[in-house]
């Protein structure tokens, strides 16, 4: 039986928040940065968030598999159909090594081939976002609150761009 994904918005807040603890703890050292196969880095604190990730993840939801990056890396990826768990431990591990505060934790739950629950947690801004069933908010130091999508504007582009894969 498939869960209620809102229902599953609290573990999901916890599982990023301790993992967020963990990469803040990494990001207050030095620490050192090793290279994976496609040349990406990885550091302890990418090691360290999903190791607190996944078991998390397989006992709310033991018949659900789950793709997360650092086991992907090391060849770990398992059988899925259109129902699985997608997890970026440590997004923006280039930035996190810049030590500039814009990483996040990722979690977000892929049913029947659509993403219906996740959570975004940037642990060094102290800011979460997250959502499930339509509904979505953003919670910080001042409290939580829903948000939306605004509407694309008649005219004009929207650009999304990231600092360290910037491409023509």
């Amino acid at each position: 039986m498939l869960p209620d994904p809102i229902s599953l918005l609290p573990d999901l807040e916890r599982l990023a928040r301790v993992a967020g603890a963990a990469i803040m703890e990494v990001y207050a050292t030095d620490f050192a940065v090793e290279r994976k196969g496609d040349d990406s880095p990885v550091t302890e604190a990418d090691q360290k968030a999903e190791a607190l990730i996944l078991p998390g993840l397989r006992a709310l939801t033991p018949d659900i598999p789950i793709v997360a990056e650092e086991e992907a890396a090391a060849g770990r990826i398992p059988r899925t159909g259109d129902t699985f768990w997608l997890v970026d431990p440590l997004d923006g591990t280039k930035e996190f090594i810049k030590k500039n505060g814009e990483f996040t934790v990722n979690i977000g739950l892929i049913l029947a081939g659509r993403p219906v629950a996740g959570v975004v947690y940037a642990p060094a801004l102290g800011v979460l976002w997250s959502g499930a069933d339509g509904k979505a908010w953003r919670e910080d130091s001042s409290g939580r609150a829903a948000i939306s999508c605004r509407r694309p504007p008649q005219r004009g582009a929207i650009v999304l761009d990231s600092r360290s894969h910037r491409a023509p």
